[in-house]
């Protein structure tokens, strides 16, 4: 009789356990579609930054030699770019190694290479002539940039372009889906900070390196802003 009992106690209570399991099942909240969307918003902007590569190059049997033509070049280059207002210059590239040919003596060449920098494409232009005719330096690449100011203004507008945009696609996406609504969740915004990538404008021999001044065009950079993230749909329908 007892074990009667006590089975049926188990009984009960197992039905109230699934009861109240039934319960938590049918009042826990349904969960809102989500839909992940991206839009961008991108501008050409004007390259404002000019940056020059030259090189002092030196050949002697003895590599003492060779070193010390290199840096009185260098020397000079250095004095003459320092004194162009506006012109940030500096070295690198510090480079020697010994060539071995057959039937010919071994000898060094020994390298630096000198980086430029300006906003005034003029005075760099005429820099970068001066040092080639005058100095003996090698142009090795000339390219152009966006300055960091410039990038930062033209990314803030273009952000709240990207964002409206955004927007658009999520409310598109809603009425699509017949949602009455939406709201934004995780959201995420992002540019392309290296820009494009600059493209050398002007490879130098040594016959080019004396030839006419240098001619420059800055052309454009590509700046764009992507906006990417989550638009949680409203469970209710859209009215018609």
């Amino acid at each position: 009789m007892r074990m009667s009992v006590s089975l049926a106690c188990l009984a009960l209570a197992a039905c109230i356990d699934a009861a109240s399991a039934q319960t938590v099942l049918d009042v826990a909240p349904v969960s809102q579609p989500v839909v992940t969307i991206s839009a961008a918003a991108t501008s050409n902007v004007a390259n404002d930054r000019m940056h020059a590569f030259l090189r002092a190059e030196a050949e002697d049997t003895d590599a003492s030699k060779a070193a010390s033509q290199v840096n009185a070049r260098m020397a000079r280059a250095l004095s003459r770019a320092r004194g162009v207002a506006g012109v940030e210059a500096s070295t690198a590239g510090y480079s020697s190694y010994q060539i071995t040919e057959q039937n010919k003596p071994v000898r060094w060449r020994v390298a630096q290479t000198l980086s430029l920098e300006s906003g005034d494409f003029a005075a760099l232009s005429d820099l970068v002539s001066k040092l080639q005719g005058t100095d003996g330096l090698l142009l090795s690449n000339l390219n152009f940039s966006v300055s960091d100011q410039t990038r930062r203004a033209a990314e803030d507008a273009l952000t709240q372009q990207a964002i409206g945009n955004w927007q658009q696609r999520a409310q598109a996406a809603a009425k699509g889906f017949g949602a009455s609504g939406w709201r934004a969740g995780r959201i995420t915004i992002q540019g392309n900070d290296y820009g494009r990538p600059p493209q050398p404008m002007y490879r130098a021999s040594v016959a080019a390196d004396r030839a006419a001044p240098v001619a420059v065009e800055a052309g454009m950079s590509e700046i764009t802003v992507t906006v990417s993230g989550e638009a949680i749909l409203d469970q209710g329908r859209a009215p018609r």
